[in-house]
């Protein structure tokens, strides 16, 4: 029954502790800080700085897809909101933030 127990090891005298440790601890958490920027934080502002790009370039009678997935043609824009036609004589007003994608011309009626 023995062989399922380790033996145990008396410690140096004196206690002394281990050398060199700490330099390979900062070196692993700037590793893994220098790894989670460039797999998370960098592309996510990325995202983000191309969303800001289109929504600035939004025009009038362009065709877009809100975050809830409605789909309807632009008609009028204000500072925070657009107004958007998704059928004959139905105007809906949503953030302009809530826009997720710009769509070819032709979509809005084709669908």
């Amino acid at each position: 029954m023995s062989f399922l127990i380790a033996d145990a090891h008396a410690q140096a005298a004196g206690g002394a502790a281990p050398t060199g440790g700490g330099m390979s601890q900062i070196l692993v958490l700037v590793v893994f800080v220098v790894v989670f920027y460039f797999l998370l934080i960098r592309p996510q502002q990325k995202r983000a700085k191309e969303h800001q790009k289109m929504l600035s370039e939004l025009q009038t009678g362009n065709e877009v897809v809100t975050a809830g997935g409605i789909l309807g043609r632009i008609v009028e824009i204000s500072d925070g909101f657009i107004t958007l036609e998704i059928a004959d004589n139905v105007r809906i007003k949503v953030q302009k933030s809530q826009v997720t994608q710009l769509v070819p011309k032709g979509t809005y009626k084709s669908a």
